[in-house]
């Protein structure tokens, strides 16, 4: 089969990166998690004690750091590795408090420039599943694939809840709700590279489905592809 770029966007919970594992796995493609250095440069800022308001000092901390991610582990829990200047932040940017203040990181015009360049230099070559939120429209506009996963606030809460739980964190379904709630409106509606879905994407609604049918579903399409 030859090497084709695949792109998955979505709202948080919706199953991109369990999926895009599987995807890449499957088909022996480096897998790029973007939510995942979006984390780290969100990381970065509160380590660092930065101000949230203050996006010059925000990019010049992101611009000299050395983000990298790693195939999973034991340690990782079956995640990707997250590596900011060879520390293991892993799980630290799964917590609660990285995904209060992600959004407004992410959204950074000079953040977003940053990254997304290392996501494309990654992509060149092809042979990528990578996912995020502007995968299709901003970083891979001309990827083979392009997939739009989406469920109900309440399914992605829960699955939010129950990943909170497995890595040891106190969850409460009502508060992970809102929290859901508020990111998808401040991703939907930010000015830079806003949370949507490609003219040109599949659409899959994962709230009764299975992980692996829906890696099934773009297995397919990528055999459709390329046959």
């Amino acid at each position: 089969m030859s090497s084709v770029n695949i792109a998955i966007d979505g709202p948080a919970g919706a199953g991109k990166s369990t999926v895009a594992q599987k995807v890449a796995q499957a088909l022996g493609y480096l897998y790029i998690d973007t939510g995942a250095m979006y984390r780290a440069a969100t990381w970065i800022t509160l380590e660092k004690k930065i101000d949230i308001s203050n996006t010059n000092e925000i990019i010049a901390g992101v611009k000299v750091a050395d983000i990298e991610l790693k195939p999973p582990d034991d340690s990782s829990r079956g995640r990707i590795r997250v590596f900011v200047n060879g520390d293991d932040v892993t799980m630290i940017v799964r917590s609660r408090i990285i995904t209060r203040f992600v959004s407004p990181v992410s959204a950074i015009a000079g953040v977003r420039k940053i990254l997304v360049a290392k996501q494309q230099k990654m992509a060149e070559r092809g042979g990528v599943v990578m996912d995020g939120r502007d995968i299709g429209t901003v970083v891979l506009p001309n990827a083979e694939i392009k997939i739009f996963l989406t469920a109900s606030s309440e399914i992605r809460a829960k699955r939010r809840e129950q990943d909170l739980k497995e890595m040891g964190q106190i969850a409460d379904f009502k508060t992970v709700l809102a929290e859901i709630e508020a990111r998808d409106l401040f991703d939907s509606t930010r000015e830079e590279s806003p949370l949507k879905k490609a003219p040109d994407a599949i659409e899959i609604n994962t709230d009764n489905i299975s992980a692996d049918e829906v890696v099934e579903k773009i297995l397919k399409m990528c055999r459709d592809a390329v046959y």
